[in-house]
C-alpha cells in the first residue's frame, strides 16, 4: 500500500462558496483536456439483487446511493494509486470525500426484481482542483434502468466530533484525470442551484417557494450516520421519502423515483433534528413532483435542497 498522500492545504469551507467560481476548468478549456484519461472502475460490475438491495417498489434508492458513494470513494483511491481509500493529512488526521450534489436520472427502479443482476458502468473524472464527479450507468441485462452522478470535494474536521467545523482539504497527490463535458455541465448546474442562481428547475420556480408542510426528523445515530460520524449523504433523500409518505400518502401510494437532484449545503451533529419543508409540489396524471428543503431544527441552517420527480402506479 502506498504511503500517505503528500501534504495537503486546508482551507475554511463555506458551503455557499462552492459555486461556479470554484470550477477552475472553463468551457473553452475542455478541448485541451484528454477525455480518455477519466478513470474507469475496476470493481466487480455485477451484483445479484436480494432483499438488502430491494424495497417495496423495486430497487432501493437508499441502498443504491450508498453503493454508488462507495464506488466513488474507491475510484478516488484508484486514481491516487492507493490500495484502499485511506486519505490522511500530514498529521495523520483522516480526510473524507463529502458530496456536494447527487443526481438520479432516467430511473426505472420499479422494473427490478429479486435475483436480477444489476450491472454498474462507473467512471470518475476530475472537474477542478478539489472536485471530482463520478457517473454510474445502471442496467439489468441489456436494459438500462437509470444513471447516477455524484460530485464530491475533500474535507476534514477542524474540531474533532464537530460536523459544523469541516474544512476543505486539497489532496495534491491525485493526478490530473482530465474532464468530460457532461461532468462540467453537471457540476456547473449544481453549483448554480447551490448559489441560488436559478429561476426554474425540473418545473419548479424559485420565486414561488413557500412552506406548505413541515416534517420533523430525529436522525438515529445507528441508522442515519456513517462510520465517519457524519449524517450519511444517502439519509437526506430517505428523510424526504418519509416526509412525502406523511403528506402525500392518501393520494400517492408507493411512488418510485424517475429523477432526483440533491444539492448538499451542510451537515448536522448526532442529536440534532432536521426539518423537511415542502416548498412546491405538482401532480399530473401518473407523475408526482416536489421540492423539499432540509434545515437543522436548532438554528434553521440549510443543509440540502432536494428536487424529485416520482412515478405513481397507474389508476385502475
Amino acid at each position: 500500500m502506498n504511503s500517505l498522500i503528500r501534504p495537503i492545504e486546508l482551507k475554511d469551507l463555506e458551503w455557499k462558496d462552492l459555486e461556479l467560481k470554484d470550477l477552475e476548468l472553463k468551457h473553452q478549456e475542455l478541448k485541451h483536456l484528454p477525455k480518455q484519461s477519466a478513470t474507469a472502475s475496476e470493481m466487480p460490475a455485477g451484483i445479484v439483487l436480494g432483499m438488502p438491495h430491494l424495497c417495496l417498489a423495486g430497487l432501493s434508492e437508499t441502498w443504491l446511493l450508498k453503493e454508488c458513494g462507495h464506488r466513488h470513494w474507491l475510484l478516488l483511491a484508484e486514481a491516487a494509486d492507493l490500495d484502499r481509500p485511506e486519505f490522511r493529512d500530514e498529521t495523520g488526521e483522516p480526510i473524507y470525500a463529502t458530496f456536494l450534489a447527487v443526481s438520479v436520472r432516467d430511473a426505472a427502479f420499479d422494473a427490478v426484481r429479486e435475483h436480477d443482476e444489476l450491472v454498474f458502468s462507473s467512471r470518475l473524472t476530475r472537474i477542478s482542483r478539489t472536485q471530482f464527479t463520478s457517473f454510474h450507468r445502471l442496467s439489468i441485462g441489456a436494459r438500462p434502468i437509470g444513471q447516477v452522478a455524484l460530485t464530491s470535494t475533500f474535507v476534514r474536521r477542524a474540531q474533532r466530533g464537530r460536523n459544523h467545523s469541516i474544512v476543505r482539504a486539497e489532496v495534491s497527490g491525485l493526478p490530473p484525470i482530465g474532464i468530460e463535458p457532461r461532468a462540467f455541465t453537471f457540476a456547473a448546474q449544481s453549483a448554480a442551484l447551490r448559489a441560488g442562481r436559478w429561476a426554474t428547475h425540473l418545473g419548479f420556480e424559485r420565486r414561488k417557494a413557500a412552506v406548505i408542510d413541515r416534517f420533523i426528523v430525529d436522525p438515529c445515530p445507528g441508522q442515519d450516520f456513517n462510520g465517519a460520524d457524519f449524517l450519511y449523504f444517502a439519509s437526506f433523500q430517505a428523510f424526504v421519502d418519509r416526509a412525502e409518505w406523511s403528506f402525500f400518502r392518501p393520494d400517492a401510494p408507493f411512488p418510485t423515483t424517475r429523477r432526483r437532484d440533491i444539492i448538499y449545503r451542510g451537515n448536522i451533529d448526532p442529536g440534532e433534528r432536521v426539518v423537511a419543508s415542502l416548498l412546491q409540489f405538482r401532480r399530473h396524471g401518473e407523475t408526482l413532483g416536489h421540492w423539499y428543503s432540509l434545515e437543522r431544527d436548532r438554528d434553521s441552517a440549510a443543509i440540502a435542497d432536494i428536487f424529485t420527480v416520482r412515478g405513481l402506479p397507474a389508476t385502475p
